[in-house]
């Protein structure tokens, strides 16, 4: 998430209430998870597993929980509680707005759009040209949809992120201020729930196809003429690349990668991340072959045993 308008480390530490470590002028430009993270973006982490990995990563202000040696060209925001620093911020620059209309006045809907009976389309959003949203779609706020996109009923875009913190008093929740992106000629079939991004983009690709009931989670980057069939639930921060095809009820582990051209059986769980141009099947996710010669085995376990008795 990029800032309206660059500020400053002072600036950033007077919101937040911080301590900081570099100079009052420090340019700070948005704030990003630390998967999508880029030059004048803050990164939180509160855990010393973590530490190395965001002081080292591209973002160039560090909110942590720990005063730690600065690496040269960043900066750091010293805080008791990053999680709830990072929320704080999000709250600032990307608050909820409420609307009051169905259609909300800044929201953007392109020439020859058709929009059916009791969709919500929030704020700032952006439709394109020849769209066709079925009735009761709720699209949320800052969502960007392409041009001869289709949209089937009681589909929703924008939800939040599932993503939550475990204190003693219960689960906190990390607030989302991300979008969702849709590009040119996709379909989203019903009953579909693609969540936002934390603070970057949930992003369906060019051309790609999805059948009813399928989730895609936060921060997930689905490339261009994917298939995706029913059922199937994808975690967030998961990087699908282009022309992928995943059969009904597909699950997925978050972080992991689906290469270009490959096929993912029906009931698979990807457990782990697979290169592209091969068919997989099963949990833990194997290649297809393998997996069914490893069924097939199994199946003659019984006359084996029998033989043996004998």
């Amino acid at each position: 998430m990029k800032f309206p308008t660059p500020h400053t480390l002072k600036q950033i530490a007077t919101i937040i209430r911080s301590e900081y470590i570099g100079n009052d002028d420090f340019p700070v430009t948005g704030m990003n998870e630390i998967h999508v993270v880029e030059v004048g973006d803050i990164v939180f982490v509160d855990h010393p597993k973590y530490y190395d990995k965001a002081l080292n990563c591209k973002a160039t202000v560090v909110l942590i929980n720990k005063n730690v040696p600065c690496p040269e060209g960043k900066a750091l925001l010293i805080s008791n509680d990053p999680f709830r620093d990072f929320n704080v911020l999000t709250q600032f620059f990307r608050p909820f707005q409420k609307s009051p209309d169905p259609i909300a006045k800044s929201a953007k809907i392109g020439r020859n759009t058709v929009i059916q009976p009791n969709v919500f389309i929030g704020n700032n959003v952006i439709i394109g040209n020849n769209c066709l949203v079925h009735a009761n779609v709720s699209i949320y706020d800052n969502c960007v949809i392409g041009d001869n996109v289709t949209i089937h009923a009681g589909t929703v875009l924008g939800s939040d992120a599932f993503y939550y913190k475990n204190r003693p008093v219960g689960f906190d929740k990390l607030i989302s201020g991300g979008r969702v992106v849709v590009e040119d000629n996709v379909d989203i079939g019903a009953l579909c729930t693609i969540d936002k991004g934390v603070t970057g983009d949930t992003t369906i690709g060019k051309g790609t196809k999805l059948d009813n009931q399928v989730h895609v989670g936060h921060d997930t980057q689905i490339g261009q003429k994917c298939l995706i069939a029913s059922q199937t639930g994808i975690a967030g921060c998961v990087i699908i690349e282009d022309e992928v095809t995943l059969w009904g009820q597909v699950g997925t582990n978050s972080g992991v990668t689906i290469g270009k051209k490959a096929v993912i059986m029906g009931q698979t769980g990807v457990t782990k991340s697979v290169a592209g141009g091969k068919s997989y099947f099963g949990t833990p996710i194997e290649e297809s072959r393998e997996k069914l010669k490893q069924m097939a085995y199994v199946k003659q376990i019984p006359s084996i045993l029998k033989r043996l008795e004998k």
